[in-house]
């Protein structure tokens, strides 16, 4: 993320910066810890930042909210996407990435299409993958969406094997399962349900469909499991020029997250341009209004409470033990 957003600098100050001045990035690393977070967020603040541009783990921004809030500081958030970033009702917040409400929505509309009747949803009880949970079991339990939620289900954090759970979504008659956790957990879940028999569509959320996800999974057991996702470079064959620059800028690929960052930088730089004043509340204002900017992620453009009108995920799904973007195959009928 630093270096994507360091090159997004590099290539605005290659073309002149902004108001006549080269734009500068200050790196605040929150270890995704919140209280990291908030000694390096006043410290940012001290800095007299612009704008504040990141945001990775959604535990660690959520606390520096008030802290950019009282300083005036709008803040373009690239990664976090809980909806508890909404919860204080801040106009002066800009997320890059779909939020997990609109993940849940995204999700529920594959399964779907993939013919699913019957939703079991599993999660590890941490704030990320239960909010997923909670939004794809909302979008489930509406009169008109087709598909049954037989039940809600919660693993624990690291623990050798998910055998009692498995046995229980397996009896449950779901045909399909929502993993909303993190890949570590998704992996033993994943071989534990096949062992058990289950022979449904296995979903995971963003924080698993990764490669350590199919560590030890054989292909028979990976057979008809999906992930949704944000932006994956090497999966977006759209983003091959800016990958390109990228690894000649660094010497190396870039990876998930790197896009996100690029985007909320260029979208900070030309709020800037657009405001014609570095003062923050002009910044704000330019950045609500923003309608037309074309970024990696799509065309920029916010709701009120913003978040993105346009969000862009990825379903993907697995073949020959890594993640590909998935595609319904034409109908062979007319």
């Amino acid at each position: 993320m630093r270096d994507a957003a360091q090159l997004a600098v590099t290539e605005a100050n290659d073309a002149g910066g902004v108001l006549d001045r080269p734009v500068e990035l200050i790196v605040g690393d929150d270890a995704c810890d919140p209280g990291t977070a908030v000694v390096e967020a006043n410290r940012l603040v001290e800095q007299d930042i612009a704008v504040s541009v990141g945001g990775y783990c959604s535990s660690a921004t959520v606390p520096t909210l008030k802290i950019f809030r009282a300083a005036g500081i709008p803040m373009v958030i690239a990664l976090s996407n809980s909806t508890d970033l909404l919860e204080p009702g801040y106009d002066s917040i800009f997320l890059v990435s779909g939020t997990v409400a609109d993940e849940g929505v995204f999700a529920l509309a594959w399964m779907k299409r993939l013919g699913s009747k019957r939703l079991a949803v599993v999660h590890d009880g941490t704030s990320f993958p239960v909010t997923l949970a909670d939004a794809a079991a909302a979008s489930a339990a509406k009169p008109d969406s087709g598909v049954t939620l037989v039940g809600q289900f919660a693993v624990s954090q690291g623990a050798s094997n998910y055998t009692r759970i498995a046995g229980q979504i397996t009896a449950s008659g779901s045909d399909t399962v929502y993993f909303t956790g993190y890949y570590g957990e998704a992996n033993r879940l994943i071989m534990d349900l096949r062992t058990a028999g289950y022979s449904g569509r296995i979903f995971v959320g963003d924080g698993s469909a990764d490669g350590p996800l199919l560590s030890g999974i054989s292909d028979e057991q990976s057979k008809d499991v999906y992930g949704t996702a944000l932006m994956v470079p090497e999966l977006m064959p759209g983003l091959a020029d800016w990958s390109a620059r990228f690894t000649a800028a660094t010497g190396r690929a870039p990876a998930a997250g790197g896009p996100e960052a690029y985007d909320a930088v260029r979208l900070a730089i030309d709020a800037i341009g657009r405001a014609g004043t570095v003062e923050h509340e002009a910044v704000r204002q330019a950045l609500a209004a923003t309608t037309d900017l074309e970024l990696l992620s799509g065309r920029a453009q916010f709701n009120a409470d913003g978040t993105r009108t346009n969000p862009t995920f990825l379903f993907l799904t697995v073949r020959e033990g890594r993640f590909i973007e998935f595609s319904l195959a034409p109908s062979s009928t007319p």
